[in-house]
């Protein structure tokens, strides 16, 4: 059902510094900062060769990222995310294997402009999982 790893989300207090690391440190390939306000997050990604690395900001009030960054002021991985085919296919097997979808359970258009889902972490060992639609 899943396919290649999307990306893995970092939640960072600062999302400018965050990119200045993987830019001019890591010699990462950087984005541009992109606000995703439907979302409550700002994001950065990091192109890697096989996958990328999100960096995650809040955005406004009730942003998400803001109250895990209360949890983890340092920041942290915040969710991985993985390629499904049909997203709602995928949706409903997994929802009819016990798994809970987060929200109203509807898909909705992630920072790629693709379909998007999370999946409860505490189905998944701890870990906010992403599922996006290719």
């Amino acid at each position: 059902m899943i396919g290649r790893l999307n990306h893995v989300a970092i939640a960072v207090p600062d999302i400018e510094a965050a990119r200045a690391l993987y830019r001019d440190v890591l010699g990462g390939d950087v984005s541009e900062v992109i606000a995703q306000p439907a979302h409550g997050v700002s994001v950065v990604f990091v192109m890697l060769p096989n996958t990328k690395i999100e960096l995650l900001h809040p955005l406004g009030e009730g942003s998400p990222i803001a109250q895990f960054l209360e949890r983890n002021p340092s920041g942290g991985m915040h969710h991985v995310c993985y390629d499904v085919d049909d997203i709602i296919a995928a949706r409903d097997a997994l929802k009819a294997k016990g798994a809970r979808v987060l929200g109203d359970g509807e898909p909705k258009i992630g920072a790629h402009d693709k379909p998007v889902l999370f999946l409860h972490p505490k189905d998944f060992y701890g870990t906010l999982v992403e599922l996006e639609q290719v």
